[in-house]
């Protein structure tokens, strides 16, 4: 699963990577661990990038799980794009059955976009038009990760939770 981080606020001063949350990710962020809960359950792992708003995003969501899965901060998902977010998915290990990964557009887009060869229903025009903040993207992949690459993967759902 793709999670893009919820909407940032941009304060005067601030540098990119600590930007925090603005009122709507707030919200939004809250809808999407609710969105997890009620169709998709607790991951077996979360990669997500260090900034804070990723971090922020991630942490809004999972609070409103079951139980907290294990979250790797990986520095290189921070203004990654979809090469290297595809060599971070490369490295999980066989043994995780649901990752979710959280970081920033346009990497997340990019990267759902190489990835996915098909979709059901209509989720994959719905990427190409806009991958929003709080989007979240579910991916459907036979095998290893390590066998993630263009066109291996089947986009089943694409929702956009807002609070």
């Amino acid at each position: 699963m793709i999670l893009r981080h919820a909407k940032s606020a941009y304060p005067d001063g601030v540098p990119d990577h600590d930007r925090p949350l603005g009122p709507r990710g707030l919200r939004d962020a809250p809808a999407a661990g609710r969105l997890f809960a009620r169709s998709f359950g607790v991951p077996d792992l979360v990669l997500c990038s260090p900034a804070r708003r990723a971090r922020d995003t991630w942490d809004l969501a999972a609070a409103e799980l079951d139980r907290t899965p294990p979250v790797r901060h990986d520095p290189r998902l921070y203004a990654a794009d979809a090469r290297d977010l595809l060599d971070v998915v490369r490295e999980v290990p066989p043994e995780v059955g649901t990752l979710v990964l959280v970081g920033h557009n346009p990497g997340l887009e990019d990267l759902l976009l190489l990835v996915a060869a098909a979709a059901v229903g209509d989720a994959l025009e719905r990427a190409r038009t806009k991958f929003p903040t709080s989007a979240v993207a579910v991916l459907a992949l036979r095998g290893p990760w390590s066998d993630l690459g263009p066109g291996a993967a089947l986009l089943t759902d694409l929702a956009v939770p807002r609070g």
